[in-house]
């Protein structure tokens, strides 16, 4: 390698001129030697660096090989420049990578040397500067220059398997040529020179079921129909050699795991062909019989087997479950069991993978048969009834002492022991009814009651007289029917209202109704009004689905007229015999607005909206009944000032008006009425007088008036007039006032003004006919006159 590295700079030498090696020609020395000359002038004038100088460098790059084992330093290479003579007056000096530790210069010659082996793996190259100086001056004489030392390779590397050992599957049966997996060998050698890093692999165990590539390293499957149930597992040892595998490579080896995956390529099988298994008869339903079981040499999921009964005459009475844990075929009990009628039962059954491979169907049916034979062993059983379960009815008011139904049971071995019944005593149930312990008559014990239970269930007891420890239970169900003897009834109490504005037609509330009674389908209520009164206000009407309105049959409702009605409605059912009852709407008359919207019912209704309570609403109106009971004491305590400054309670004889509403009592109407009791005070004492001055002037005035001879005429023309009038008599009363006392005016009264006449007589009313002997007789009783606050009543 070093006369490869001296040959390089030979060669180099010769191509250029400019280049000064050990080896140059006289020219070239000549050459050397002026340029040393003026180099040594440029040194006296002190021009150096001043002048730029044509580099004198000339190298390429330097290799060093690795691993070396010699005793001295290795020869790297040879630094010169032009500028040097050989005079030693030109230094040479090395920077970077590694100075002083690994390499080394000789000052004077530029010869490097490696101190130490160097490993290419551990640094590939190193990166160094050359720098050529003036021993006396120390100035550089040509610029600095880079250059590489590179670490050559030799092969002392083997080849490594980073991820082993390895592990791979591949499914059995698989043909010659099937993937397997893939390994790959790393070469820390440099791969760009030489064959240090060309690795080849082989395969040194596992011929001749398994090849491999010798480049890529793929293994695949060399050997047809290689069977897991056979061989499972394979060990293969691959070796990776580098140098192309030629002698003297270095190599390195791995294992790889392989192991064949199953596939479905084997039927299962039945040990044995017949299996025979015995069940007691007594074994309930779904109990288990016994096991079968085919073996599959496959696994995993291609050895699960499913088992079947083929369809024949025994395999009716069993099934078959299967367990994919054990593998096993489980044989239960399908049906109840009776050794008198059958003793012994044979099926077959059938096994059979649950995943199968299309590609193995060649190799035959994946499936076995093999014969079950069951034999029923006999025990003795207790009574068996008739039926799993009875259901019967009854009546509500059915009496005590019927029979509702029967139960029957008998004993089905071959003894066929007498069956005694009784019935199972409950505490938390009603026990209404009766057994005929030898018949299995049903009868009633107790009064039954639909509204408190609908249904009762009663557990029958058969026992084995022979064997009182076998017994069996039966559920009877006895529904009780229902007797319609609940009238229906309205569903609440309904209170509802009317608009005052409501119009005829109006549905103001809707109706339903209950009824204790439960028939067996549903209720049905009928609605209607009572038909022995007539509710001009308001009707009912039914729409057939159980339920009714109330609705208004007149315009108009007003309030202060009625405002309460009560609507009767008769509510039927549709039982047997049919039952009904009356009930009560009550309706309040209320204000509404004109789209119907409630507005008041009552003064309630009026304060509520204004956010009062009943507390202030009670104190309001106390407030207002004090107020009211000071106005009335006020207004009488001052009536009762007033009364006194007119008179006093002993003169005032007004107190005692009689009134009547007859048409008038006719002649013989003498004592209806004192008119004298209409006076005021003012004209008691000048009614005295008058009274006086007339009995001074007739003592002896008949007391019956005597009738002249303008007398006929009054009375024809009254009778003239009253038949003129169409109207009926009436009764006319004329009020006068009282002006007081100490009125500046006199009195405007007809009647005082005839007081003050004591001359003006009276006694011609006695002409005018019966009509008016009454009036004649007042006067004539009394002969005076009332003043103007009386009345006077007139009949005509």
């Amino acid at each position: 390698m070093l006369m490869g590295n001296c040959l390089l700079l030979f060669l180099w030498c010769l191509l250029d001129k400019s280049f000064v090696s050990p080896l140059h020609s006289s020219s070239q020395s000549r050459m050397g030697k002026e340029q040393h000359r003026n180099l040594m002038a440029h040194r006296k004038h002190g021009m150096m660096g001043v002048h730029r100088v044509k580099r004198g460098w000339v190298w390429n790059q330097f290799f060093v090989l690795e691993e070396y084992m010699g005793s001295d330093p290795q020869y790297v290479g040879k630094l010169h420049s032009d500028l040097d003579k050989g005079d030693s007056m030109v230094k040479y000096t090395l920077s970077g990578e590694g100075v002083g530790s690994i390499f080394t210069i000789e000052p004077s010659t530029g010869d490097i040397h490696a101190l130490r082996s160097l490993d290419r793996e551990e640094k590939p190259y190193y990166t160094l500067r050359a720098q050529a100086v003036d021993v006396l001056t120390g100035r550089p004489l040509e610029p600095e220059s880079e250059f590489i030392i590179k670490v050559q390779d030799i092969n002392d590397n083997e080849p490594r398997f980073l991820e082993g050992p390895y592990s791979a599957t591949v499914p059995e049966m698989s043909p010659v040529g099937t993937y397997v997996t893939q390994i790959t060998a790393t070469d820390a050698d440099d791969p760009t020179y030489g064959n240090s890093a060309r690795i080849v692999y082989s395969i040194l165990h596992g011929q001749p079921y398994f090849s491999v590539d010798p480049k890529t390293g793929i293994i695949r499957v060399a050997l047809p129909n290689m069977d897991r149930e056979v061989k499972e597992m394979y060990q293969v040892v691959i070796q990776a050699k580098d140098m192309g595998g030629q002698l003297g490579g270095l190599a390195g080896t791995t294992t790889i795991n392989i192991t064949l995956r199953d596939v479905n390529d084997n039927p299962p099988r039945f040990s044995k062909s017949i299996f025979h298994l015995r069940v007691p008869e007594s074994s309930p339903v779904g109990s288990s019989v016994g096991r079968v079981k085919a073996h599959d040499l496959d696994s995993g999921k291609n050895a699960e087997v499913e088992y079947s009964i083929v369809p024949g005459d025994g395999g009716s009475m069993f099934d078959i479950y299967s367990n994919k844990n054990t593998q096993e075929g489980t044989v239960i009990l399908k049906k109840h069991l009776d050794y008198e009628t059958r003793k012994a039962y044979t099926f077959k059954v059938e096994a059979s993978n649950a995943a199968l491979d299309h590609r193995f169907l060649h190799l035959g049916p994946f499936k076995d048969t093999a014969t079950v034979k069951v034999n029923v062993l006999d025990v003795e059983e207790p009574p068996v009834f008739s039926r799993l379960s009875y259901s019967m009815e009854t009546y509500e008011d059915t009496p005590v002492g019927i029979i509702v139904g029967a139960v029957t049971a008998e004993d089905l071995d071959v003894g066929n022991s007498p069956v005694r019944y009784s019935v199972e005593w409950r505490k938390d149930s009603e026990n209404c009814f009766d057994i005929d312990p030898v018949e299995g008559t049903l009868s009633v014990s107790e009064a039954l009651d639909r509204e408190r239970n609908t249904e009762h269930n009663v557990t029958v007891v058969a026992t084995k007289v022979n064997n009182p420890l076998l017994s069996s239970k039966v559920t009877v169900t006895i529904k009780v029917l229902d007797v319609n003897e609940f009238p229906p009834e309205l569903a609440f109490v309904y209170e509802t209202f009317v608009c005052e504005n409501a119009k005829v037609g109006q549905v103001i509330q809707i109706i339903s109704a209950t009824d204790r009674d439960m028939p067996a389908v549903e209720h049905r209520f009928y609605f209607k009004s009572p038909s022995q009164t007539r509710n001009r206000n308001f009707t009912i009407r039914d729409y057939g689905n159980n339920t009714a309105g109330v609705v208004t049959r007149r315009v108009g409702f007003r309030r202060l007229e009625q405002s309460m009605y009560l609507v009767p409605v008769v509510v039927e059912d549709g039982g047997y015999p049919i039952r009904s009852s009356t009930g009560t709407v009550s309706v309040r008359v209320c204000t509404c607005d004109t789209d119907g919207s409630l507005f008041s019912c009552n003064a309630e209704a009026v304060f509520f909206p204004m956010g009062l309570s009943t507390g202030a609403l009670m104190a309001i109106l106390l407030c207002i009944v004090i107020l009211l009971v000071m106005v009335v004491l006020y207004m009488g305590l001052r009536k009762h000032k007033k009364k006194d400054t007119l008179m006093s309670s002993k003169e005032d004889i007004r107190d005692n008006v009689i009134h009547y509403d007859d048409e008038g009592g006719g002649e013989e109407d003498t004592q209806a009425f004192d008119i004298g009791t209409l006076r005021n005070p003012k004209g008691i004492k000048e009614t005295a007088q008058l009274q006086k001055i007339r009995s001074e002037d007739e003592p002896n005035q008949a007391s019956v008036c005597m009738p002249n001879e303008d007398s006929e005429d009054i009375r024809a023309y009254i009778h003239h007039c009253l038949l003129e009038n169409s109207t009926p008599p009436y009764d006319s009363l004329v009020t006068y006032a009282y002006e007081g006392e100490g009125s500046v005016a006199a009195s405007l009264s007809s009647i005082e003004s005839w007081v003050l006449e004591p001359k003006e007589e009276y006694r011609n009313l006695c002409d005018w006919g019966p009509r008016f002997k009454t009036l004649a007789g007042i006067f004539k009783e009394h002969e005076s006159i009332y003043e103007p606050n009386g009345f006077l009543l007139v009949n005509v």
